[in-house]
């Protein structure tokens, strides 16, 4: 399996598919460069080459007991990215993996990138505060890592269905989904998990979302119950320059699978734009 590695050793796993303008996703919070497979087939299959890694104590890369932050997350992508030499690049994250996308752009430039993508993100801050009354309360936090740490399996089972929407009246439920979900989280490393948590809740990324400057396209659900869009998505699309804004009516935070073709299409689209 193929691994670069970070400025500080540790050995960090990616997929590198097909060939063409690279497109670089980055998965959310406790998944992996799987979770993209569904986006990862279909634009490598048009024409693109397709990339993804797994964040630092996630899925297949080390699970470490330091560097377990932000700042760190950005640099790891930034080796990626040098090592790789990628050019002309088109950022996608999802949830945290936005948070690592916006905070890479600001931390080390827009030089090697051509377009940008923030699926769901948490960008610009979740945590409410008396500046970000739309955002989320500490305890709901404090009760995320209160559940990774008691029951890590059980917790990763019982996020699926506000993730997915599968909590609402009607929906289709895939335990298959489920089931990856859960793998996937499992897959990594509890220390590396649970300092994530504070890295996609209380890290503010205004001042990184600014420094965009490359156009950039901004999805997310409005019924996203775990990045609520009032918080995130609005607020992101009006903070960089030149975004553009698509909201999906009644779709979860995990819109690129429940969603999927028309995510996928949408995407295509904007790459080609």
């Amino acid at each position: 399996m193929p691994f670069i590695t970070a400025n500080d050793g540790a050995k960090i796993f990616y997929k590198d598919w097909g060939k063409g303008q690279p497109v670089l996703f980055s998965h959310g919070w406790p998944l992996t460069a799987d979770a993209w497979d569904g986006q990862m087939q279909f634009i490598g299959s048009q024409g693109y080459r397709v990339l993804a890694h797994d964040r630092r104590s996630h899925g297949r890369s080390d699970q470490t007991w330091d560097g377990n932050h932000m700042d760190q997350y950005a640099d790891d992508l930034a080796a990626l990215i040098d090592a790789l030499d990628l050019k002309d690049l088109v950022l996608v994250g999802h949830s945290t993996g936005g948070g690592e996308v916006t905070h890479y752009l600001g931390r080390h430039g827009t030089a090697r990138v051509a377009k940008v993508v923030l699926l769901g993100a948490v960008p610009p801050l979740m945590l409410k505060t008396d500046a970000n009354p739309e955002g989320t309360p500490i305890e709901a936090f404090d009760g995320i890592r209160k559940g990774v740490f008691d029951d890590r399996s059980q917790f990763y089972k019982d996020l699926t269905l506000p993730f997915y929407g599968y909590n609402r009246p009607g929906a289709k439920i895939s335990e298959g989904v489920r089931e990856s979900f859960w793998l996937q989280g499992m897959m990594g490393g509890i220390k590396g998990q649970y300092d994530c948590i504070h890295e996609f809740s209380e890290v503010d990324y205004t001042e990184d979302l600014k420094k965009i400057d490359k156009p950039a396209l901004v999805v997310h659900g409005d019924d996203d119950q775990i990045v609520p869009i009032a918080a995130s998505g609005l607020k992101s699309a009006k903070l960089i320059p030149n975004a553009q804004l698509k909201v999906y009516p009644g779709a979860p935070h995990g819109l690129a699978t429940t969603h999927q073709d028309q995510f996928n299409a949408d995407l295509l689209a904007f790459i080609r734009s």
